[in-house]
């Protein structure tokens, strides 16, 4: 079985460029979504609670504080550790379903395969891309709350999109139309 990672920067259109894949009949792994269905499991939670016991970061009854959280991934420190205990569980998981499939090939969606060395998972990379313009519009329009400024800042965050197009085996580029995709 082929196993295709699916990555590229905020607003490239990942999403978009995955519903044709699974309409084609491949199915596609949602890695943000399996991630945050593990803050579920009582089993993560516990060797979770062992690996960050910060009390801000949980009620007193055990479960995780979700806001105090999202707050804490602006420190990036605890982001990366985070990231790090996280990921294994996702990819067991993704490991564990792409087996349970039965077709030639499957899709992991994921931002952060180039980030976090998730490479050897994978016997391709594909990378959605679009140009900066397009890719801050889409950004605008699901998320109006977001300044440009606030949307620059998170791109920057994220390793530089021509990176990974370099990194990739193919490169999508997924504006709406040719003429768009050139910035016209």
């Amino acid at each position: 079985m082929l196993k295709i990672g699916l990555t590229g920067g905020i607003g490239t259109g990942k999403t978009y460029l995955s519903t044709h894949f699974r309409d084609m009949g491949i199915p596609v792994y949602y890695a943000d979504d399996e991630a945050k269905k593990l803050y579920r499991k009582p089993e993560f939670l516990e060797e979770m609670r062992k690996q960050f016991p910060q009390q801000n970061l949980w009620f007193p009854d055990g479960t995780l504080n979700m806001s105090q959280m999202a707050q804490s991934f602006e420190n990036e420190d605890f982001l990366k550790r985070l990231s790090h205990f996280v990921h294994p569980y996702v990819m067991r998981d993704f490991e564990r379903w792409a087996d349970e499939q039965q077709t030639h090939a499957v899709i992991m969606e994921s931002a952060i395969i180039f980030e976090y060395d998730l490479i050897p998972y994978f016997d391709k990379i594909i990378v959605a891309d679009a140009p900066e313009f397009l890719r801050i519009k889409r950004i605008q329009q699901r998320n109006p709350h977001l300044s440009e400024s606030d949307i620059r800042q998170r791109m920057a965050r994220q390793m530089p999109q021509e990176e990974k197009c370099r990194r990739a085996d193919l490169v999508v580029c997924t504006g709406e139309t040719y003429a768009e995709g050139r910035g016209e």
